[in-house]
């Protein structure tokens, strides 16, 4: 078994979507096995965002994961960090593949309503700003 995180971002936070973002999970046979809703400080979201710190965006991105409550959640399946990224879809939720949390909940490239680790390695860092 593989474990990876998922954050719901402010955005979705804020509309109240957070049980909805759960149940996708579960449906597609991700097992939850912790949450954490927390605000980021900007320290703790420069350093979760830091492989991002040389790009243009960078301050854009920051100071918005920090507008607001984020929650973080663990979980677990067989190749759950492929399987995340895949549920998850495109980054732009203009271009992600209907069906998927950012095509049902995102609202652009920024609020895109979650965030997923690209790797088994990035999902262990990550997991450790919640866990």
């Amino acid at each position: 078994m593989e474990r990876t995180l998922l954050m719901i971002k402010p955005d979705a936070t804020a509309r109240n979507v957070i049980g909805r973002i759960i149940s996708m999970l579960e449906e597609n046979g991700f097992k939850v096995v912790a949450i954490k809703s927390k605000h980021f400080s900007r320290e703790e979201a420069e350093r979760f965002y830091e492989v991002h710190r040389d790009k243009p965006f960078f301050d854009d991105l920051v100071n918005y994961i920090t507008s607001g409550m984020v929650v973080g959640i663990m979980v677990e399946r067989e190749n759950a960090v492929k399987a995340l990224r895949e549920l998850v879809g495109a980054t732009n939720p203009k271009e992600a593949r209907p069906g998927t949390i950012r095509a049902v909940f995102g609202e652009s490239i920024e609020r895109n309503a979650v965030h997923a680790s690209d790797s088994y390695e990035n999902a262990q860092r990550e997991l450790s700003f919640f866990f």
